[in-house]
C-alpha cells in the first residue's frame, strides 16, 4: 500500500523537497508520552541530530519532550525553538570552548562528559564564570550492537566515551574539583537497533558499573541510555510508528534503578524518520543496455544515507497506478554513488511523476549539502501544503 500524498498541491512547489506527515509526528510524540509515562521517572529527550527542522522542531517541544544536543548551533536550535534550557543535554567528544560557555551561559541540565581533558576544560571554563556545571559521564560499555558499522557507538575501538577502567578515577577527580558536580552516567551503544536484546546487554553493563559505584557508596542522580530504537524502513505504511511498548519495557524490567534515580532517554531516528519523505520528480526515463533508469531531480546532497551507509529508503511512483516494472532509481549528481535504489519496483514511471522516497524524515534534511552547487532542499509540513 501507498503513502497518502496530497500530489495535486506537489505542483506548486519546487522539488527536490521534505513532506513531515505532521499527524503522524504527533501521533508518534503521543505514544512515547504514553509509553514513557507507565514508568516512574522516565524522562525522553528528542536528539537533534536526527532532524532540526524549525517547524518539526516546534510540534516535539508542544509535546513537552527534552532535547538532547551535539553542538554549540544544536543548543541554539534548541533554545529559539523554546525548549527550556533545563532540559537541554549536551554531548559531543569535541565540545569546543565557544559551546561549552554557550552551554554554560544558559545553564543547561547536563553536559555529557566524554573525556578527561574535557572534564577539565568545562570545570576550568566554569570557574571562569562563578559557575558549577553540572556533568554526566558518558562510559563506553564495550557493547555491540545489530546495525551498521558506521553507526556503532558503544564498542571499545570507538571514539567515544570514556572507558569503564577509567570510570572510578574520573569520577574521583570531578569530586574534587570546585565548578563541576557530578550528576550521571551516560551511555549510547549505537542507532537503528531492532533487537531489544542489545539493549538488555547495555541494562546488565550498567548494573555491573552501578553495583561498583555502590560499593563506595556512590548512587548517581541520573542514568542516560541514550537512544538507538531503529524503525522499519521496508514497511513505512506497515509500522508507522516504532515499538516504544517493548523499548521502555525493556529497560523497566533489565536496568535496576535505585529508588532516587531518574533514567534519561534520547530518541532520534525513532521520533521523526517515518514521519518525513523526501519528493522529487523524475526527469528522465532511460533505457540502458540491462535495465532503465529513473533519474531524478534529488541527489544525494539532499539524502546521502544510501551513498554514505547503503542504506535502504522505500521508493514510490505516487503518481502512477500503472503496471509495475523495475528501474534503478538514480540523481543528478556527478558521482557513481548518487543512487538511491537499484532494481526497484515502481508502478511504470514518466517524466514528470512524483517519487515519494520514504522513511527520510531523520538524517535527511539535516544531513543535506550543496555540493554541485545544489540548492538546499526545503521541508513543508503536511498541514501547510492541504
Amino acid at each position: 500500500m501507498k503513502g497518502t500524498f496530497p500530489i495535486e498541491k506537489f505542483g506548486a512547489l519546487q522539488t527536490p523537497f521534505y513532506y513531515y506527515d505532521a499527524t503522524l509526528l504527533r501521533n508518534t510524540l503521543k505514544t512515547i508520552q504514553e509509553e514513557a509515562g507507565k514508568y516512574n521517572k522516565f524522562c525522553v529527550h528528542y536528539a537533534v541530530k536526527a532532524n532540526a527542522n524549525p517547524k518539526v522542531l516546534g510540534i516535539i517541544r508542544e509535546s513537552g519532550l527534552g532535547v538532547d544536543c551535539v553542538s554549540g548551533g544544536e543548543i541554539k536550535a534548541a533554545v529559539k525553538a523554546g525548549f527550556p534550557a533545563s532540559k537541554i543535554v549536551y554531548a559531543g567528544v569535541g565540545k569546543t570552548d565557544w559551546e561549552i560557555n554557550l552551554g554554560l551561559d544558559y545553564d543547561i541540565f547536563c553536559f555529557n562528559v566524554e573525556s578527561i581533558p574535557e572534564l577539565e576544560v568545562i570545570n576550568e571554563l566554569a570557574a571562569a564564570k562563578n559557575k558549577i556545571a553540572r556533568v554526566a559521564f558518558r562510559i563506553n560499555p564495550d557493547v555491540g550492537a545489530h546495525t551498521h558499522a558506521n553507526i556503532t557507538t558503544g564498542l571499545a575501538e570507538n571514539k567515544f566515551g570514556i572507558s569503564m577502567a577509567d570510570m572510578n578515577r574520573v569520577i574521583d577527580l570531578a569530586l574534587e574539583m570546585k565548578h563541576v558536580k557530578f550528576v550521571g552516567l551516560h551511555f549510547h551503544i549505537g542507532s537503528q537497533i531492532l533487537d531489544m536484546g542489545d539493549f538488555v546487554a547495555l541494562c546488565n553493563r550498567i548494573n555491573e558499573l552501578q553495583e561498583q559505584l555502590y560499593a563506595r557508596q556512590i548512587i548517581v542522580e541520573h542514568i542516560n541510555v541514550g537512544g538507538g530504537l531503529g524503525i522499519d524502513y521496508a514497511h513505512p505504511n506497515r509500522q508507522p510508528i516504532p515499538d516504544f511498548a517493548g523499548y521502555f519495557a525493556t529497560y523497566h524490567k533489565h536496568l535496576r534503578l535505585r529508588p532516587q534515580q531518574t533514567l534519561h532517554f534520547e530518541l532520534g531516528r525513532s521520533v521523526v524518520a517515518q514521519c518525513g519523505s523526501l519528493i522529487t520528480r523524475v526527469t528522465y526515463v532511460k533505457q540502458g543496455t540491462n535495465k532503465q533508469f529513473a533519474i531524478v531531480d534529488a541527489g544525494m546532497s539532499d539524502l546521502i544515507r544510501p551513498a554514505l551507509y547503503q542504506a535502504y529508503h522505500k521508493i514510490e511512483n505516487v503518481s502512477s497506478e500503472e503496471p509495475m516494472e523495475t528501474y534503478d532509481v538514480v540523481g543528478p549528481i556527478c558521482e557513481s554513488s548518487d543512487v538511491f535504489g537499484k532494481a526497484i519496483d515502481m508502478n511504470r514511471t514518466k517524466r514528470g511523476d512524483f517519487l515519494a522516497i520514504r522513511s527520510a524524515g531523520a538524517y535527511g534534511e539535516i544531513m543535506a549539502s550543496v555540493y554541485n552547487c545544489r540548492e538546499l532542499p526545503k521541508g513543508f509540513l503536511s498541514e501547510e501544503i492541504l
